[in-house]
């Protein structure tokens, strides 16, 4: 790991940077915006850790109803519309150049380019990142991670993983995220301290108001809906989008998925 790490990421800012994990990931079977894209098949999970997974989850949850939505719900309020979305689309800016370099390690040019422009029409015509010109422009984002890159390289999943705070996983993702965080370029490397922390604290609750009205999206057993969704956004996005072949199709109804694993 960086010095980075130990120079801006002290024990405060790692549990907040956690916390995306639990409002992005938990949450994220609630935030069901469209149904499973045509070709995305349902999943059989390798959930061999089932007994301890649905503990974790039953500890993130309680952590999340008690803190992070309530104040995630004070932010929605007083917070107007179009302040809202610009904060979520400054954020995601910063997520191009990560976007990028996972590109490129994929050997995506295409998708690398697109991440570029996006940063490049985003930051300079958008007020830096406030406003997404670049959708405008016909550069949709492709979210690209380095779970991605291992599973474009040929790494399997591994088990499902529920972690404290991070929220639904696998060996891979979690492997995923560490390099995303603390190796690949990012532009949160420039931020001075206090202010990352402030940032972080805002990405956070920023992120866990944009899921609250689609809660209601949830059904039948929470646990099991987060983990299939979750399993089913991952297998999608490794994909790109293709259509493949379902040899572990599964019986479970909550096989629907989420829009921003």
């Amino acid at each position: 790991m960086r010095q980075l790490f130990s120079r801006r990421w002290p024990l405060f800012l790692l549990i907040m940077a956690m916390a995306i994990g639990l409002s992005s990931g938990n949450v994220y079977g609630q935030a069901m915006q469209e149904p499973a894209p045509e070709g995305s098949a349902p999943v059989t999970p390798s959930d061999p850790y089932e007994n301890w997974n649905r503990k974790v989850f039953r500890f993130n949850e309680t952590i999340d109803q008690w803190f992070l939505k309530p104040v995630a719900q004070t932010y929605r309020t007083f917070t107007p519309n179009v302040i809202d979305r610009g904060i979520t689309n400054f954020f995601n800016n910063l997520q191009e150049v990560r976007n990028f370099a996972n590109s490129l390690l994929q050997l995506k040019g295409e998708s690398a380019v697109v991440a570029a422009g996006r940063f490049t029409y985003n930051t300079v015509f958008g007020l830096a990142g406030f406003f997404d010109v670049a959708t405008s422009f016909d550069l949709p984002e492709r979210p690209e991670d380095f779970g991605q890159t291992l599973g474009y390289w040929g790494a399997g999943s591994g088990p499902y993983l529920m972690l404290p705070l991070l929220g639904p996983s696998s060996p891979r993702h979690f492997g995923g995220l560490a390099t995303d965080l603390f190796v690949l370029p990012s532009l949160w490397d420039n931020v001075e301290s206090p202010e990352n922390y402030y940032a972080r604290a805002v990405q956070i609750v920023d992120t866990r108001a944009d899921l609250i009205p689609a809660e209601g999206f949830i059904s039948g057993d929470s646990y099991i809906f987060v983990r299939n969704a979750f399993l089913q956004r991952r297998e999608f996005l490794i994909n790109d989008g293709r259509p493949v072949e379902d040899p572990f199709a599964s019986g479970d109804e909550e096989d629907l998925m989420l829009e921003d694993f």
